[in-house]
């Protein structure tokens, strides 16, 4: 089965169904020791008992890499700042994946590997995310990827496999959904979720993780209030606090209010559409409060014009091109735009619902003086006839050249209709 052999593989460890699986395959498959790394990025209790599992099933070794703070710091907030969201996706397992391969990269360099083995399936993102990090860091390093050539090549056969070898799994061939946890999101796909005419079941025990849906959420709204500093989150409700804290307390505030919900039919990477429900309360909230404070800190021309690179941004982020001079060219300009986006943001949430209350700055841009109704002082009205005059020049221009050779050749021009 494989033609090249190698003495020492590091693989890219969640413990979840394709990794445990993979310990005894490649030892079987090509004969080498299998060092697992694990990147904790915020999945909580899934990593518990991982190293026993990974030694258990024939791994040399476990790395579990403590990488929350510069997950946050690095990729999440940058991302936040940005505004950047992928068909409404806020990105998780997106900005997830090129983090947790840099360190992988970093351990296979440490430990003298032959290769770099992942999970990932042939029909998804992730393989890209994961491959064009290792190509930024260790472009010469052999990649294996089993999903594009073993025989286990469905999640049946998967669980089979485990079960003929005795791995441990948590999963059942009814509670087999695909899905991908850490501290901004968790992810849901497969099983029923596949026909896009089976409502998704938020409503069922056991589904939902990180909050309850809409309909289960209280009665009662619930206020939060977020202070930014230079497009940072520094403090819920008045306490300080860093990022990664706030999106821990946002994300226990969003989910016990049904907020965070999204079911998307989305446009993977590889060219395939595929539904999947995520779940992002903390995350929701933070990106609603930074756009309601830049909607008052940024002119006009920056705010647009960084709507439009928020998009490209996203794609970028999606496609997994983290490492690319583009990206960190954009976090620049991002970076230089969030100087004035200081100040605090009031939201209401209810029954998933974010609802903005108040958001004040002391570099707002916003004058009830110069947008009032009533009389004022500090805005001439009569000087918006000059403006409309020449805004509207070359429509006025285009018109009279229509109604000229109307008049010449008898005909109607209707250039705008």
């Amino acid at each position: 089965m494989a033609e090249k052999k190698y003495k020492k593989i590091v693989l890219a460890y969640s413990g979840g169904l394709d990794t445990s699986v993979l310990i005894p395959w490649l030892k079987e498959t090509y004969g080498c020791e299998v060092i697992a790394v694990s990147g904790d990025v915020g999945q909580g209790t899934e990593l518990d008992g991982l190293e026993e599992k990974a030694l258990k099933t024939g791994a040399s070794k476990l790395y579990i890499e403590d990488l929350k703070k510069e997950f946050v710091e690095e990729y999440i907030i940058p991302t936040v700042k940005a505004g950047a969201a992928y068909e409404n996706y806020l990105l998780g397992t997106s900005f997830a994946r090129p983090l947790i391969a840099k360190r992988i990269v970093e351990i296979a360099k440490k430990e003298g590997a032959d290769a770099i083995c992942h999970g990932c399936t042939g029909k998804g993102n992730d393989q890209v995310r994961f491959e064009l990090a290792i190509k930024a860091f260790a472009p010469q390093m052999d990649v294996i990827a089993p999903w594009r050539f073993w025989e286990l090549n469905s999640r049946e056969k998967e669980i089979a496999y485990a079960e003929a070898h005795n791995i441990p799994l948590k999963i059942t061939k009814e509670t087999n959904y695909s899905k991908d946890k850490n501290l901004w999101h968790l992810s849901h796909e497969g099983l029923d979720l596949e026909d896009p005419a089976n409502e998704a079941p938020v409503n069922k025990p056991g589904f939902l993780e990180l909050g309850v849906s809409p309909e289960q959420a209280p009665d009662q709204p619930a206020y939060v209030t977020i202070h930014f500093e230079k497009g940072v989150p520094t403090s819920v409700n008045g306490e300080a606090m860093d990022c990664e804290t706030v999106i821990q307390t946002l994300n226990k505030l969003g989910g016990e209010n049904g907020c965070g919900l999204l079911d998307v039919v989305e446009n993977r990477l590889v060219g395939m559409k595929s539904r999947g429900v995520y779940e992002t309360p903390g995350g929701t909230i933070l990106y609603k409060a930074h756009e309601k404070l830049e909607e008052i800190t940024l002119d006009k021309e920056t705010q647009h014009y960084k709507q439009q690179l928020a998009l490209k941004f996203a794609e970028l982020v999606y496609n997994g091109q983290w490492y690319t001079p583009l990206r960190k060219a954009m976090s620049a300009f991002v970076d230089s735009t969030q100087e004035t986006v200081t100040g605090d943001v009031k939201l209401k949430l209810y029954k998933g619902n974010i609802i903005p209350a108040s958001v004040t700055s002391p570099y707002s841009l916003y004058s009830s003086e110069m947008a009032t109704f009533d009389e004022d002082d500090c805005y001439e009205q009569g000087d918006s006839a000059g403006f409309i005059s020449l805004f509207g020049l070359p429509i006025k221009v285009r018109a009279m050249n229509d109604e000229a050779l109307a008049e010449k050749t008898g005909t109607h021009f209707p250039s705008v209709e």
